[in-house]
């Protein structure tokens, strides 16, 4: 007779393994990953920070997702390429009103670099590319605080206004 943990490990087993499981798992990555670069942001009190980083991680894996379903579903006659096209048009509206003038400086460039790549790590999860978009996700969060770190320290440069 299998015991309640062994039960409980098949039931989880099978989850991960169907296609429910395997899309949740998508959503659950790009909500992780987006929020550890969101993370960062709402750390320096920049107006996309968290909440803005995973919604964007969270439409992008979406978009992917829903995209590649119907693909699925129509046996291959709709490009999912378009609706990627799509996404990323969106994001680069998004990031670009992140970015500001004011006084000679231009500033919010590196938060609306961070929400395209949060889009780019939500189409890897969203194709199921986890590999790409956790090595994406490292070095962002790597550029966002070691470079910026160095950069502060060895130009006096601030990440907004290069």
């Amino acid at each position: 007779v299998p015991s309640n943990m062994d039960v409980a490990v098949s039931s989880l087993s099978a989850l991960v393994a169907s296609h429910e499981g395997q899309l949740t798992l998508r959503v659950v990555a790009a909500i992780a990953a987006a929020a550890l670069l969101g993370f960062e942001r709402e750390k320096r009190g920049k107006a996309a920070g968290l909440r803005t980083h995973i919604l964007v991680g969270l439409g992008a894996a979406t978009f992917t997702m829903v995209a590649l379903e119907v693909e699925a579903a129509v046996g291959g006659v709709v490009d999912p390429t378009r609706a990627l096209q799509g996404v990323v048009g969106g994001i680069g509206f998004l990031g670009a009103g992140q970015i500001a003038q004011a006084r000679g400086d231009i500033r919010g460039i590196t938060t609306a670099a961070g929400i395209w790549l949060t889009g780019g790590v939500g189409v890897a999860c969203g194709a199921g590319e986890c590999f790409i978009a956790g090595l994406a996700t490292g070095a962002g969060f790597l550029t966002y605080s070691v470079i910026a770190r160095l950069e502060r320290e060895a130009i006096g440069g601030d990440d907004e206004t290069q």
